[in-house]
């Protein structure tokens, strides 16, 4: 089981919210958050309620000032990520609903264009175990928590513009 205590200062300052389940929008908890300590599990962050807009995967730590990692102050959901113990396996595709060149992956992928001479990639399959996809090749830019299921268009998730060129397993004991 995980737990993560949400504050709206810097340096675990002013109000708090503890979560240890996922919460899709804390905004009534509190006006802002600027600082989080994961004191067991993963959770994923979210700028947007809802699980929405840009995400962060928190590990267990103390984070104490959001803008020095690049954040923003409005963080208003929160998932926490389960424990998963056995294979991994995904299958990515290279268009929408499935179409266009299909890759089954079961292990990181630092980069789908050496890899798989694929430019893009614009849906998937999560069969089994929990992933992060980034936007840019080996492990960096913007990234999206992936769990087992369909995702048919990443463009109707509301990543339009956005080119998805690595991801590895999330296999942290959290």
């Amino acid at each position: 089981m995980g737990k993560v205590i949400f504050y709206e200062d810097r340096n675990f300052g002013g109000r708090h919210y503890e979560c240890s389940s996922d919460c899709a929008d804390f905004s009534s908890y509190l006006s802002r958050c600027s600082s989080c300590r994961v004191e067991s599990g993963c959770f994923m962050i979210y700028d947007r309620p809802n699980y929405m807009g840009n995400q962060y995967f928190m590990r267990r730590g103390e984070y104490s000032d959001y803008s020095r990692m690049g954040m923003f102050e409005n963080i208003r959901s929160c998932r926490m990520i389960p424990m998963h113990r056995g294979n991994y396996r995904m299958r990515i595709y290279e268009r929408e609903n499935f179409g266009g060149q299909m890759h089954e992956l079961m292990d990181d992928c630092d980069s789908f264009m050496e890899r798989y001479r694929m430019s893009d990639c614009q849906s998937c399959n999560v069969m089994d175990g929990h992933w992060l996809m980034y936007e840019q090749p080996h492990y960096r830019g913007r990234m999206m928590y992936m769990r087992p299921g369909e995702y048919r268009s990443f463009r109707d998730m509301g990543y339009s513009n956005m080119r998805w060129m690595s991801m590895r397993r999330i296999m942290d004991s959290c």
